[in-house]
């Protein structure tokens, strides 16, 4: 038989405050009927423009930057993704306000990049540094984690190869996003080794069907491929 632990040994973390509220947010999220797809992406193109764009700006552009200005214009092209489901029905937005996780000491946090769209690259670098030091420093206001169309959480740092994210409800989808790793692809034919990564698209399916998200995650794949910023 085995022995349970005694009361000493164990530690008891109450989940209340912010744990609470993400708990409940992850409850309502989790009650969505979800649907998953995944885009293998060579980013060879992607770290490059990156590494080009850092040169020539003086400010580091990362990926996820990038990753911020494409989701920001595919999101324009296809509006169901930019959206909210309330009991009113399907609100499409017109302005694309990026969430971004962002894990702290404390817990997930998801501060709102807010009309990502009209936007630089310099200028979303920028804005993402300053709203995740300050996020990691809690001192943001509550307005900063409001009024998010749709959210990016990237793993890449954490060196899994993909995830599923849950749904930040009510937000329409997520993008999930693993890291970057040697891959095999096929160029003219033959085997190739390439830089890669999975993204993952979640989405409520009561909003939007396979196949328009399906779209939406091909173009979003296009955009990092070209990268063309």
């Amino acid at each position: 038989m085995t022995q349970q632990p005694s009361p000493e040994d164990r530690k008891r973390i109450p989940i209340t405050g912010l744990r609470g509220i993400i708990s409940r947010s992850m409850t309502q999220a989790w009650q969505a009927p979800r649907v998953a797809l995944g885009l293998e992406l060579e980013m060879g193109p992607l770290l490059a423009r990156a590494k080009a764009m850092s040169a020539v700006e003086g400010v580091k552009i990362t990926p996820t930057v990038l990753l911020l200005v494409a989701l920001a214009r595919t999101l324009k092209l296809h509006p169901r993704l930019n959206a909210l489901l309330t009991d009113q029905g399907i609100e499409e937005v017109h302005a694309v306000n990026l969430t971004v996780a962002v894990h702290t000491e404390k817990g997930l946090l998801t501060p709102v990049i807010r009309d990502a769209e009209q936007k630089s690259a310099v200028q979303l670098a920028a804005e993402l540094g300053e709203l995740a030091s300050r996020a990691r420093e809690g001192k943001l206001p509550p307005t900063a984690y409001q009024k998010g169309t749709f959210t990016l959480s990237n793993l890449a740092a954490a060196g899994i190869d993909w995830v599923t994210p849950i749904l930040n409800a009510p937000q329409v989808g997520i993008l999930g996003v693993g890291r970057t790793r040697e891959g095999v692809v096929v160029r003219d034919g033959a085997p190739a080794v390439a830089q890669v990564a999975t993204l993952t698209l979640v989405f409520d399916h009561r909003a939007v069907d396979g196949y328009p998200a399906s779209l939406f995650l091909r173009d979003l794949g296009a955009c990092l491929t070209a990268a063309q910023f």
